[in-house]
């Protein structure tokens, strides 16, 4: 394994704790409230319209559909590896909504969203998931145009969907936050161990 993946993973999940502590303590309100504010600042129609719209590709059901076709379509270890992905992310954001159990702001909501805030589960998804193919993106496209094109709309999609949730009104900032800490750690992870699989199996 890298370790300079290995690192970040460490940084990424000590960053995750840090801020899950301030959440916990109570000592990250301003920071969310001025993040929130900067956010909403930029509502109008054209925002709206995109930030609910984008927040929707990381819903369960827009996630397990995208899922079901690259297994169906590509039949590979890749796909395996990113069932395990969605997997292990819907369960690392459960365990850690169940032990923080924060509840969501409390502002004007452009969406209804129940269950609790932190860590934003669409946060990580969008991580596990897009993050995922962004990974395969670069690694397997020879093309460099279409590696190119494809990778920078995942990236795109991966950071508006942290952002849309602040700007929908679901989220606290910390929330999304946490998330692409704790998934980026947790995708950093699961690469470099898929890589150690690929060279026992020669």
């Amino acid at each position: 394994m890298k370790k300079r993946n290995i690192i970040l993973a460490i940084l990424f999940g000590f960053l995750f704790l840090f801020i899950m502590v301030l959440v916990l303590f109570g000592k990250i309100g301003s920071f969310d409230q001025n993040v929130y504010q900067a956010v909403i600042s930029l509502r109008s129609t054209f925002f709206d319209t995109y930030f609910i719209s984008i927040t929707k590709l990381a819903n369960t059901s827009v996630i397990l559909l995208l899922v079901l076709l690259f297994v169906l379509i590509f039949r590979n270890r890749s796909a395996f590896y990113l069932v395990i992905s969605t997997i292990d992310c819907f369960l690392l954001t459960t365990l850690f909504k169940f032990i923080v159990q924060r509840d969501r702001p409390n502002g004007l909501r452009l969406i209804h969203q129940g269950g609790y805030s932190f860590p934003s589960g669409h946060t990580m998804m969008s991580v596990c998931v897009y993050g995922f193919l962004f990974y395969l993106a670069i690694t397997k496209i020879k093309n460099k145009i279409l590696k190119y094109c494809v990778s920078s709309v995942l990236l795109l999609v991966i950071l508006s969907i942290g952002i849309s949730r602040i700007y929908v009104g679901v989220h606290f900032a910390s929330d999304v936050l946490a998330g692409y800490a704790l998934s980026l750690c947790y995708l950093l992870l699961l690469i470099e161990v898929s890589k150690k699989i690929e060279l026992m199996r020669g």
